[in-house]
Formats: structure tokens, C-alpha cells, sequence
């Protein structure tokens, strides 16, 4: 889709949208084709992102302490 740069003043939320879409948006300047409008990739956020590099002994954030952790941290200030 091409648009003058008035009409994209006009309608910016609707070209907007059709970026998101996937549809190139071309703004011009009287007939010479000056900007291209596109989306930006969604970067999908990884949990794991340290997965393989961090070595610990037993990560399991959800066991119950046993007796002596337990009252490590019961005495701490």
C-alpha cells in the first residue's frame, strides 16, 4: 500500500496496523516513494537462557529444607 505523507499523518494507527499485519506500507513524497513502514519482530523471551552453563549441585528451588537448613535460617538475624 502506498500513502502520501498527509494521509499517513491521518492514518497512522491504521497503518500501524496493517505493518503489524504483515502489509508493506510505502509512504511518499508526491509520487517518489520515501519511507517503508514495517514491524519489528517480537523477540520471544527464553527461560532457559543460561541452560547448560550454570553447574550447581540440586537446584530444586521447590523442596521442603531439610531440619539443618531449616534452622540455619531460622537463627539468622
Amino acid at each position: 500500500m502506498q500513502v502520501s505523507v498527509h494521509a499517513a499523518k491521518t492514518n497512522l494507527s491504521k497503518l500501524i496496523e496493517a505493518a503489524l499485519k504483515g502489509e508493506e506500507v510505502v509512504i511518499t513524497r508526491g509520487k517518489q516513494p520515501v519511507v517503508k513502514l514495517v514491524a519489528i519482530p517480537k523477540r520471544e523471551f527464553k527461560f532457559d537462557l543460561l541452560a547448560g552453563k550454570v553447574n550447581a549441585p540440586d537446584l530444586d528451588f521447590f523442596k521442603p529444607l531439610d531440619e539443618e537448613e531449616l534452622a540455619l535460617w531460622e537463627k539468622a538475624p
